[in-house]
């Protein structure tokens, strides 16, 4: 996994934590919701990228 591709996933769900908050303070339940999904999806792709990492330095 690239640096860059590590950087991009780490912002998806930085941007998700920063949009999650910013629905609940302002009680948008969408933003907030659209918030928790982009954090969920930073972190899924981080996990697979971590899993190919892994992969590759057993063999």
């Amino acid at each position: 996994m690239s640096a860059l591709d590590k950087a991009r996933h780490k912002v998806e769900e930085t941007m998700g934590k920063a949009k999650e908050k910013l629905g609940g303070a302002t009680g948008d339940r969408r933003t907030q919701a659209e918030g928790k999904t982009e954090q969920a999806k930073g972190n899924f792709k981080q996990a697979g990228e971590n899993a190919k990492d892994a992969l590759r330095r057993d063999r």
